[in-house]
Formats: C-alpha cells, sequence, structure tokens
C-alpha cells in the first residue's frame, strides 16, 4: 500500500532533521560546546593556536582534532566567518517541549521570551545572553521565519546558547495558548500600547510570564496580538523606537523582575 503524501513529507523531515548539522566557530563558542555534555560534537578543527588555548577544554571532550593550517582552514565556513582558527561541527541542541522549559526549576520568577520573526541570528545571539543574564527559562521562536541556530547566532550568544535553552516551535500562537493555560500572563510588546510592562505586572510581578517581540519594523503579526493577553510598551524619555529588538528583550525582561 502507498503510503499517503502527508506521511512521506514527515518522514522526509524527520530524516533531514535527523542528519543536519551545525558549525560553531570562534573560541568562546567552540570552548563552550566542548565542555558542553549535552552537545553531540561530530569534528573539532583547530589551528596550533587554538589548540593551545583551548587544551584544557579539548582534554575534556575526549576529542581528538584535527589540527589546520591557519592560511587554508579547511571548515565549511562562510569566509567572512571571523573563526579565530577553531570550528566544531556539532548536532542541535535539544531542549524538550514547551511545558519542559516553561515548567523548569530555576532561581526567581518564572521569565520567557517568546520571538514572532526576528531572523536576525545577531539579535537571537544577543537576546540568549539577556535571558540567561536575567534568569529567563527560555528563548521561544517559531521554526519558520526566525533564526536557526548556527555558528554566527552562537559566537554572538558568547556561550549562552549551549545554556539558554533555544526552542523552536511550530506555531507561536499555539505555544501562547499552551502557556496561557500552564498560567503565564502573556504580554506582548507594541510601541503604541497604552500601559507599560510595570503597570501591567502591577500587584502580578510574581505571576510567571511570557514577553512577545516582534521583529524590528513589521513588529507583532495580527495572530499573535489577539492571543496576547495583553500589549505593553516600554516606557521611555523620548519616543519609541529607540532600541532595537535584542536591547528591547534585555529592558523588558528587566522591567518585568519584581524589585527589592
Amino acid at each position: 500500500m502507498k503510503k499517503p503524501k502527508w506521511v512521506v513529507a514527515k518522514e522526509q523531515a524527520k530524516r533531514l532533521a535527523a542528519a543536519e548539522t551545525v558549525w560553531l566557530f570562534g573560541l568562546h563558542a567552540v570552548r563552550d560546546a566542548l565542555q558542553n555534555p549535552a552537545r553531540e560534537k561530530l569534528r573539532l578543527i583547530v589551528t596550533r593556536n587554538a589548540a593551545d588555548k583551548l587544551a584544557e577544554a579539548i582534554a575534556a571532550s575526549g576529542m581528538e582534532p584535527e589540527m589546520a593550517d591557519p592560511r587554508k582552514f579547511p571548515a565549511p565556513l562562510d569566509p567572512q566567518s571571523v573563526h579565530q582558527g577553531a570550528a566544531l561541527e556539532v548536532k542541535p541542541l535539544q531542549w524538550g517541549s514547551v511545558a519542559d522549559v516553561a515548567l523548569s526549576d530555576g532561581a526567581g520568577p518564572q521569565r520567557l521570551i517568546l520571538l514572532d520573526r526576528v531572523t536576525d541570528p545577531h539579535n537571537v545571539g544577543a537576546i540568549l545572553r539577556s535571558a540567561e543574564v536575567f534568569g529567563a527559562r527560555a528563548v521561544i521562536a517559531p521554526r519558520h521565519h526566525s533564526a536557526p541556530e548556527t555558528g554566527a547566532l552562537a559566537k554572538t550568544a558568547s556561550g549562552a546558547l549551549e545554556r539558554q535553552p533555544y526552542l523552536q516551535v511550530r506555531n507561536l500562537a499555539d505555544a501562547i495558548v499552551e502557556l496561557q493555560e500552564m498560567g503565564y500572563l502573556v504580554l506582548g510588546l507594541a510601541g503604541e500600547a497604552e500601559q507599560s510592562i510595570e503597570a501591567a505586572l502591577e500587584g502580578r510581578m510574581d505571576r510567571p510570564v511570557a514577553l512577545v517581540l516582534g521583529a524590528e519594523g513589521p513588529g507583532l503579526r495580527q495572530k499573535t496580538r489577539e492571543t496576547c493577553d495583553a500589549l505593553v510598551r516600554i516606557d521611555f524619555a523620548g519616543g519609541f523606537g529607540s532600541l532595537n529588538v535584542s536591547n528591547a528583550a534585555a529592558v523588558a525582561l528587566y522591567a518585568s523582575l519584581p524589585r527589592g
């Protein structure tokens, strides 16, 4: 019996996902990945200089590095990549489900960052760093129209990608509804919103909170706006729009945390 087309497509997608690998580059990103026991590591290419700097991490990982000439670095990286003589082929990290990250144990209040069509890996990398600093449980984005896990994202995240869950879901609106059912208050950031983050959270700082940020320019999609519990803004001294999305994520996370 011939399999239906949708079954074949699903099986092909599963095989492609299983075969997918990522090349991380740069001393910091490679060191943190080597030291991460949850990261499946496949191939390490280093120059002699980088091998000396990464000696402890390489020894701890148990990997046998391939030594490379810095003038003929063989890793399949973009020529513009600042690899610092180190590249590591890995499998993408698996962080589990929305419930796994949303209900995970952690110090401080439960906070999440959701990204709606934020495709720049440098912005997402910077958001992962802020999420780690301010204790967010995870950064969640749709599988399509978002920045995938790449070497550029990992380098900007400066190691945070190995520790800070970055979960990509099929449908962002469905993820928002799932979080609401878990008791999360979901706030979408919009410049024209009437209330600030602090005003929306007055008397509710102890609630689990998910902050949703859209791409610069178009902002949140209509479906995302309609699914959020409320739209909020960051209070600025001047007009809205002076922060890019990564800075806005950091400020919004800070504003959502209880004081004292």
